[in-house]
């Protein structure tokens, strides 16, 4: 049986435990090691991006475009939904993913009045690179747990995120 040895939070936890023996600290064990393991992703998804020539917002909307289906097509009240943005800073990114040609603006056959933000080819191909890239870097972040592990991994963080998803604005 191998022993685990002491890893950064274990002496950040120690530490405190120890200058602060009046506070449960317990709650660092997790959270500490949420937020070194969220500095590393988002490292790695910087990097899938950047090599694909994609800041991390251009990757989330032209993503939530992808995955819309064919014709990857959205409202742009749909993509602030969907990346939790304010209108003015999606009309914003809109106009900076049009002059890249990842997108274009439409208007909507429903009401001429409405305009649909439509992937372009070029973002397609951009965007679904940007992902076989991003899902490579992930599988190496988890290699260190089995499959199984992963999984358990995955259900509890989801009822960790349960009472924030349900608090988000629809």
């Amino acid at each position: 049986m191998s022993q685990h040895r002491g890893d950064e939070v274990d002496r950040i936890v120690a530490a405190w435990a120890r200058e602060r023996p009046d506070l449960d600290v317990s709650p660092l064990e997790v959270l500490s090691r949420v937020s070194r393991l969220a500095r590393h992703l988002d490292l790695a998804r910087r990097e899938a991006f950047g090599a694909h020539g994609l800041e991390s917002w251009e990757f989330d909307v032209l993503s939530a475009l992808r995955r819309a289906g064919h014709p990857y097509e959205l409202t742009p009240t749909q993509l602030v939904r969907q990346t939790l943005v304010t209108s003015g800073t999606m009309t914003n990114r809109i106009a900076r993913l049009v002059e890249r040609g990842l997108v274009e603006r439409a208007a909507s056959p429903a009401d001429h009045r409405s305009v649909l933000v439509r992937l372009t080819a070029g973002g397609r191909g951009v965007v679904d690179a940007a992902l076989a890239d991003l899902v490579d870097d992930e599988r190496r972040l988890l290699q260190a747990l089995p499959p199984a592990r992963q999984a358990e991994l995955a259900t509890l963080l989801k009822g960790l995120l349960e009472p924030f998803d349900d608090a988000a604005p629809t």
